[in-house]
């Protein structure tokens, strides 16, 4: 039986069990971020485009935007699929310094910015983070298979690796 690719959007996560695979593209500043349980095989991922939803004047947010608010819903999704919250583990790509900024101002620095966020949320939430592909200046693509346990990361013009 040949495996679904799982499409996740951004500011979007959704949970994959052991027949697909779930993917997310156009990682540029922004964080992809799998968080499964290796036993059960499921896996959630989310495509994280701002550190925090401080700042988010709406009266209704996406959750799934922000590192501190997608890291927390994504574990909850999980746990409501069946995953154990003792055997979560985490892996992230993206958070890339898409463009050169002369100014030192810190917050045109959305990538390093988003990292930050999602590690800490992670070390908050006391999952471990097992593998990282994080900074730089290009673009991804990443898919994650529940059943290796494997990500995939594609990075323009420089291949593809899996951690």
């Amino acid at each position: 039986m040949n495996a679904t690719v799982i499409k996740v959007g951004m500011a979007d996560f959704k949970i994959a069990t052991t027949l697909n695979t779930i993917r997310t593209s156009g990682l540029g500043s922004c964080v992809g971020i799998v968080i499964y349980d290796d036993r059960k095989l499921i896996a959630g991922m989310a495509h994280i485009m701002l550190p925090t939803s401080g700042l988010n004047k709406q009266e209704k947010i996406n959750v799934a935007k922000y590192a501190d608010t997608a890291i927390p819903a994504l574990i909850q999704r999980l746990l409501q699929n069946g995953a154990s919250r003792f055997t979560l583990k985490a892996k992230i790509a993206g958070g890339a310094q898409m463009f050169s900024f002369s100014t030192g101002n810190d917050l045109m620095r959305i990538g390093p910015r988003n990292v930050d966020a999602v590690k800490e949320k992670l070390e908050e939430m006391r999952i471990p983070l097992v593998a990282e592909d994080v900074g730089g200046k290009s673009g991804r693509t990443i898919e994650f298979d529940p059943n290796s346990q494997l990500l995939q990361i594609r990075t323009v013009n420089k291949g593809t690796i899996h951690i």
